[in-house]
């Protein structure tokens, strides 16, 4: 903290992005208030409402009127949970910051134990799950692939089962602040700035309210931008597959010269064509997939559009 006529930073800034939380909002906050004041009373919750159509904003905007320790950011409209993170991080104040989802399925009876390993030394504190029993069976089989793929491709280590639910220094979000791509992908930027690292853990418990905001196919291109904005790999695994394809064809016309040379077999015909032409094209077609999603990137990086517009704030 900082005293005299300079400005004061709060301990702590717990940072909730919500899109339609109001059957949850408010619950969170109350469970949150009396843990952060056994923690420290120099606090602040902030909210961003990332273009929710129900009354969480209301609901916010209610309890800042009660308490200056909690704030409100409002998106003009709904800019996805990476744009919302991303606003939060860029109005914190706390000298530690804690990414808090409004569901409370990751305690907040785990915040007291952050803090202390944060007292030791540390500059980030991550809350990983010791399990996904409450996942379902498709959910962690794929969640365990998008990790084995990204250990593999990329040099960026993700961690296995940690969410945004972590607590990190000011100078770590100082560093993340830097980063000013379009394509967020959270885990990955959080992990890519580094510093001092440490883990705690604990069991997820079912969400107390409401319903999950993802569905498949979000986290689907959640999991493509994760690949396609930390690695080139699939670009290079292009190059290498057309020379095995190049050098299996010249193997393969090789081989059909030799049995005419020396057996008389005639070439076979139209199914092995066409079979050949299909799976070439096929791969061709992909490869053209491949470089559309990084030439998209490319494409909303050089707009240079905001990654989120404010519509009001509250409490600032």
């Amino acid at each position: 903290m900082r005293l005299g006529t300079q400005y004061c930073m709060p301990l702590l800034s717990i940072l909730i992005p919500m899109y339609n939380e109001a059957e949850s909002i408010e619950h969170c906050i109350n469970t949150l208030t009396p843990i952060l004041d056994a923690v420290d009373e120099d606090w602040e919750i902030l909210c961003v409402d990332d273009g929710s159509v129900d009354a969480s904003a209301a609901i916010v905007k209610a309890r800042a009127a009660s308490d200056p320790r909690i704030k409100l950011i409002e998106f003009s409209r709904n800019f996805g949970k990476e744009a919302a993170l991303t606003a939060a991080l860029d109005a914190a104040n706390g000298q530690a910051v804690i990414p808090f989802d409004a569901d409370l399925q990751d305690p907040p009876e785990l915040i007291p134990e952050m803090v202390e390993r944060w007292r030791e030394g540390f500059k980030v504190v991550l809350a990983v799950r010791a399990a996904r029993t409450n996942d379902s069976r498709a959910k962690r089989v794929t969640a365990g692939w998008f990790y084995s793929i990204m250990h593999q491709v990329s040099d960026i280590r993700i961690p296995r089962n940690a969410g945004d639910f972590r607590l990190m220094d000011a100078q770590v979000v100082a560093a993340v602040r830097q980063l000013p791509e379009r394509t967020r992908f959270m885990k990955g930027i959080l992990a890519w700035v580094g510093f001092e690292t440490t883990e705690v853990y604990y069991d997820r418990p079912e969400r107390s309210h409401g319903t999950t905001k993802f569905a498949f196919r979000s986290l689907w291109r959640l999991a493509l931008d994760g690949i396609f904005s930390f690695t080139t790999v699939p670009l290079k695994i292009w190059t290498y597959l057309g020379a095995l394809i190049a050098l299996s064809s010249f193997a393969f016309a090789a081989m059909l010269i030799l049995r005419v040379l020396f057996f008389g077999v005639d070439v076979p015909g139209y199914a092995s064509l066409m079979v050949v032409m299909l799976f070439i094209g096929g791969i061709q077609l992909m490869s053209l997939g491949v470089i559309g999603e990084y030439i998209g990137r490319i494409f909303r990086e050089t707009k240079q559009r905001p990654i989120y517009i404010i519509k009001e704030k509250t409490g600032f």
